[in-house]
């Protein structure tokens, strides 16, 4: 799935083996773009797992700066959070710690595999996370 504000942006669904780029699509978020077309926002299901090449790193603008955090961790679960909230970003990734950080907080440019999506694309793990910021 991908957020309410990608929804101008061409998309298509994730693929196992995928490799995909972290981009701002000039939408007021950031998602995965193909790595065969920086332009096509891919889309995740919910217990999509990746595996990113390095320690994932995100930010979060503040009052008067960015700041910048490194999480221990090179995988992750793609998971949406507060669904029921129809105009905020629910695009999330959730860490092996419990950590779970929108993916329009992740710095552009890093890059992920796909490495196994949902066994069954009906049922989604349950959304019933809320947001951790730290």
């Amino acid at each position: 799935m991908c957020d309410y504000s990608l929804h101008s942006v061409q998309t298509r669904p994730a693929k196992v083996g995928d490799q995909l780029t972290i981009r701002d699509f000039g939408t007021g978020t950031r998602g995965f773009a193909a790595a065969e077309d920086s332009s096509v926002a891919v889309c995740l299901r919910p217990g999509t797992e990746l595996s990113f090449q390095r320690n994932v790193s995100h930010g979060k603008i503040g009052a008067f700066f960015r700041r910048k955090r490194e999480i221990a961790s090179q995988t992750a679960l793609f998971r949406q959070i507060n669904v029921d909230c129809p105009h905020i970003h629910h695009d999330a990734l959730e860490f092996p710690n419990g950590e779970v950080v929108l993916l329009t907080f992740l710095i552009e440019g890093q890059l992920a595999t796909v490495l196994q999506l949902p066994a069954d694309p009906h049922v989604a793990p349950a959304a019933d996370r809320t947001l951790v910021t730290a």
